[in-house]
């Protein structure tokens, strides 16, 4: 098992970052020592810390990542990260789009302005 200080350590994840995830039951320790309220972690606790850095890094919502994480077995994760990343393709295409309507709004708006 390991202290908090460790396991933020090794998944870099913020104390803050582990208290706050215990809160709304995202991941909660294992172990809370009765004597003087430490936490601890295990392997386990570690492979779902390592996916939710990655699923925050995918830029998964926390609800999202809830519902990644109360499906045990992981089965809709494959399909839920696609569609992530179609989600985020299109709103990279929509902003390319709206820096393209910036640009001509400058050539013409503004180039017409100084002749």
């Amino acid at each position: 098992m390991y202290k908090v200080g460790e396991f933020c350590r090794m998944t870099g994840l913020s104390k803050e970052t582990l208290r706050y995830y215990a809160q709304i039951k995202l991941l909660e320790p294992v172990y809370i020592e009765p004597r003087n309220n430490y936490r601890y972690y295990d392997n386990g606790s570690y492979l779902i810390a390592r996916l939710l850095v990655y699923l925050r890094r995918f830029d998964f919502s926390i609800q999202e990542m809830l519902t990644v994480v109360n499906d045990e077995s992981f089965e809709h994760l494959e399909e839920l990260i696609k569609q992530k990343r179609k989600n985020l393709s299109q709103e990279v295409r929509r902003i390319q789009t709206v820096i393209e309507e910036m640009d001509e709004f400058f050539e013409m708006e503004m180039g017409a302005k100084y002749e």
